[in-house]
This record gives structure tokens, C-alpha cells and sequence, in this order.
């Protein structure tokens, strides 16, 4: 049975934003930082309205600034009477950016723009705490010496990303942790490779399509995302090595199953009544029902299966089952923690002693996900992965019928993950 749940007091709707084409790592994109590379984007949502406030971010940290938002917001040359703030929730960065301008709506806010970046081609190397602490007592009792001690620094000084981002607490990487998970659910390399293969072949369909053109600008590095491959097959992704479980032939996640290193910047709209108005007539716009944001245990429930807890929970409160789900966005940090996590929500009993929900949502149809294309295609510039989830959601479902549902998920390293409800009006 459908209830009617009211998230916010007035309507909140989201509307298709503008990102940059993602560029692999290492490639076109390498020579920016996530400022720079923001604010082609940010310029050019600016000349289409400008928002009453801005709220954006960067997951990987830079000693370089604080404020990523009104850095990047500064740096466009823009009106410097409009407040901007940053943000920060691993992947789920910018959709966590979506839900807080949500709920800020209202006296005299009215549009807000809403977006991250990353540049995971130029990650930071800085020091220890211990080199740190020692560098600062000299420069404050002998700078000569501290310049000295500077140019003596040896590799253990540093702290290098020679891990690729791994959790702090378990000191191992996103990769490794959904080795783990997969081997749990019994998520096979085929089924990894069959995913993989469609996420390729639907994001290419969708740049051939058109579908894309008015949601990426060009830059002078880069016109298109560069990860997407037409050329890949089951053929050759069934030769690719393992990439985090290289024992005995016991891994199956491997570089063309897995996102891949992305630089990248995206952003997207939140308003109420007024705020859609200043935007452009043709601009898709879906009403922003509601979310969940959901956390797990990592050490033993999964670091990317926080999903599989928010959206029973969405679904529950809204009465809906899959088959009222029009279309599912769900972001592929690797295809199969999309697997891991449809795989639990599909188990009625795994629901119930997890979330306490007992209910049954059917069978979810797969022909409904991601159909221009997910993370493992495109990419995943880790905090513009949500805000590109979300337009992409947006521009999809404004083809569809009035009532049309979507369900846009991302998850967070950290065991957490965010989940949008959206409903075409």
C-alpha cells in the first residue's frame, strides 16, 4: 500500500546540471586540480542562472585550501555575494551536497547549485606527523637548519598513495574490501564481466545516442569521456588479471570490472517553485520525494553495502515495491558490489534482519538500471560521481510519464551510502 510521506514542507526538485567529461586517470585532465577543473562547470551553470547558494566538494584532501566551494566559486569570477560551502562524504559527496541544499530551501534561498570534483590523477604526497612536528620546531627555533632538514627528507617521511585510498581504519583499499564481500554473496567474475560488459555498452550507446550532449561541456583537453570503451568484450575482460586478490587465482575484481582512476567534475541543480523558474524552459527537472542516508558495521556487514540497508528503508516508508521503480541509477564503484547489494535487497529474509522491515519488493528488472551507462563505463571522479548520478537520473526519467519513479543510489567508503527517491512531475 502507498503512503503519502512528506520529507520537506514544500516541493524540492532536482534539475539537470552540467559536468566535464571524465578523463581516465593519468590522461587529458592531469594538468588541473579539483578547483580548476570546477569552474568551467560552475561558469557555465552561471550563465544559465545564478543560484542563491552553492555547496560543493572534494573527497581527497588538499593542504591547499579549506573551502573548496568558495574557492572554486571566487576563481570563476562570479557574484561574490553568493555564500558557498563544501561538503565531504566519500563517493557520495555531491548527492549528500543535493540533500543538505534541500533542506535549506526556503528564505530567500530558492536555487542552489550543488556539485564536486576530483582529480585523482594528482593525488597529495605529504609528510608524517612525526616529519611534520619536527619541521615546525625547527622553523620556529632555526629556519636555516629547517631548510636544511627539508632537503635531507628520506621516503619515510611521506606518506605516499601508494595504496590507492585506502580506508584509515582497516588500511585496506575499496578493492579489497569488496573482494571480500563478493566471495560473501557468491558474486561470480562472469557475472562481474556480463555487468562490466553492458555498463560499456550502454554508456557508448548513450554518447552515440546523443544522450550526453547536453549534459557535458567541452573542454580544450577533452570533448568526451575517455573511459567508455566499444571496443571491450566478454573476450577481453575474461583475460584481465585481478587487481586487488592476486592469491591463488581466488580474486575476481579486476581493472574492467572496477571503476576506474577518474578525474572528473560535476554539478546539478536543488530548488523549489521559484528556483525552477529561473532556470532555462527546457531544463529536465524531477520532484525530490525523498532520501536515506544509511550506515554499516564495515568490519562484518560490508564497506559498500550500505545500499542494501537505505533502500529497503525508502522503499518501505513510500509503500512502493521494484516494480513501481521505473528507473534505478546505482552507482558501479565496482560491478560487483551492484551485484552484492541488488542481491540483498531481493532477500526477504536478509531485509528483515537487517533493517527490521518485513516485506517483499519483487524482483528488481535489470533492463531498468543504469541504461546510458554507470561508474565502471564512465568513471568516478570520487565527490562528482553523485551530482552525475543525478542528472543523468533527471535527463532519463523527463522522457518518461508524469509519475514516473527513480531511485538513485551511491555508496561510501566509510560503510555508508546515500539513496534519492524521484518522481517525475
Amino acid at each position: 500500500m502507498r503512503r503519502a510521506v512528506h520529507r520537506f514542507p514544500h516541493a524540492v526538485f532536482v534539475a539537470a546540471g552540467l559536468r566535464t567529461p571524465f578523463g581516465r586517470g593519468g590522461g587529458a585532465l592531469a594538468s588541473y586540480d579539483a578547483i580548476s577543473l570546477s569552474v568551467p562547470v560552475v561558469q557555465a551553470m552561471a550563465n544559465r542562472a545564478e543560484p542563491d547558494l552553492v555547496v560543493w566538494g572534494s573527497v581527497i584532501p588538499n593542504l591547499g585550501w579549506s573551502n573548496i566551494a568558495r574557492e572554486i566559486w571566487l576563481d570563476a569570477r562570479l557574484n561574490p555575494n553568493v555564500p558557498a560551502f563544501s561538503v565531504v562524504l566519500a563517493c557520495s559527496t555531491s548527492m549528500t551536497a543535493a540533500f543538505a541544499a534541500a533542506g535549506m530551501l526556503g528564505g530567500g534561498v530558492d536555487l542552489t547549485m550543488v556539485g564536486g570534483a576530483e582529480v585523482m590523477s594528482r593525488p597529495p604526497i605529504v609528510l608524517t606527523s612525526e616529519a611534520s612536528k619536527r619541521l615546525a620546531d625547527l622553523f620556529r627555533h632555526d629556519p636555516a637548519a629547517a631548510l636544511a632538514a627539508l632537503r635531507a627528507l628520506e621516503p619515510q617521511d611521506y606518506v605516499l598513495p601508494v595504496k590507492g585510498w585506502a580506508n584509515r581504519i582497516t588500511g585496506r583499499t575499496m578493492g579489497d574490501h569488496m573482494e571480500e564481500t563478493a566471495k560473501e554473496w557468491h558474486i561470480s567474475r562472469e557475472a562481474q564481466d556480463a555487468w562490466a560488459l553492458e555498463s560499456h555498452q550502454r554508456a557508448v550507446a548513450g554518447w552515440n545516442s546523443g544522450f550526453f550532449d547536453d549534459l557535458v561541456i567541452k573542454l580544450p583537453e577533452l570533448e568526451h569521456d575517455s573511459n567508455p570503451r566499444a571496443d571491450t568484450s566478454a573476450e577481453k575482460l575474461a583475460e584481465l588479471k585481478p587487481a586487488f586478490d592476486k592469491t591463488g587465482g581466488a580474486g575476481t575484481l579486476t581493472a574492467g570490472n572496477s571503476s576506474p582512476i577518474t578525474d572528473g567534475a560535476a554539478g546539478c541543480w536543488i530548488a523549489n517553485e521559484a528556483g525552477i523558474a529561473r532556470l532555462p524552459a527546457n531544463t529536465p527537472y524531477l520532484r525530490l520525494v525523498d532520501y536515506e542516508i544509511a550506515a554499516v558495521d564495515h568490519h562484518n556487514e560490508g564497506l559498500l553495502m550500505a545500499p542494501s540497508y537505505a533502500i529497503p528503508r525508502l522503499l518501505a516508508r513510500h509503500g512502493l515495491r521494484f516494480e513501481d521503480i521505473d528507473l534505478w541509477e546505482i552507482h558501479e564503484a565496482f560491478a560487483a558490489q551492484v551485484l552484492a547489494n541488488v542481491a540483498a535487497i531481493e532477500r526477504d529474509d536478509w531485509i528483515r534482519s537487517k533493517t527490521g522491515i518485513d516485506a517483499d519488493f519483487g524482483t528488481l528488472s535489470w533492463d531498468r538500471v543504469n541504461p546510458n551507462g554507470g561508474s565502471v563505463a564512465i568513471g568516478h571522479p570520487f565527490a562528482a560521481t553523485g551530482a552525475r548520478d543525478l542528472s543523468q537520473a533527471v535527463k532519463e526519467l523527463w522522457s518518461r510519464p508524469l509519475g514516473s519513479r527513480a531511485i538513485v543510489s551511491v555508496c561510501a567508503d566509510g560503510g555508508q551510502g546515500t539513496v534519492a527517491l524521484l518522481e517525475r512531475v
